[in-house]
């Protein structure tokens, strides 16, 4: 079997797709580059990324001020060699040839700046790990 052509294609899914979802792409660009395509959506999406994760992201160096939940589809579950539900008991359609991994992490919904800190650091440790693997020689 061939490997597929180009880099990896990660797809981070939460139910609202306004904090962890948004935190874990954005962890992954901001990491990997082009060596990976990143995605991110939810089934029910919020009009507006979480405020107190909008205002955490920056203190690692990452500004999401311009992202926006958007909507998941069997396309982009499809389009993707890994799909990383965040432990808010999401469906997902499952499809041959895709990893789905779930993380449980709490919800930074409601919460204030230092609650969502330690989700955030959480949340780029598993994402380096999931880099790590992804480039491994031999990983696809």
């Amino acid at each position: 079997m061939t490997p597929p052509a180009g880099p990896p294609s990660v797809l981070f899914v939460c139910v609202h797709n306004a904090g962890r979802s948004q935190m874990a792409a954005a962890f992954l660009t901001h990491l990997a580059g082009d060596r990976v395509r990143v995605r991110s959506a939810g089934s029910a999406p919020a009009a507006t990324v979480h405020p107190a994760v909008v205002a955490a992201m920056p203190e690692a160096g990452i500004d999401i001020s311009a992202e926006t939940p958007k909507v998941l589809t069997a396309t982009a579950v499809q389009a993707s060699d890994v799909v990383v539900t965040m432990g808010c008991g999401d469906t997902c359609p499952v499809l041959p040839g895709t990893r789905l991994l779930d993380w449980e992490l709490p919800d930074p919904a409601g919460r204030g700046v230092d609650a969502v800190r330690p989700i955030r650091d959480e949340i780029e440790r598993r994402v380096r790990g999931l880099l790590a693997e992804l480039l491994a020689p031999g990983a696809r």
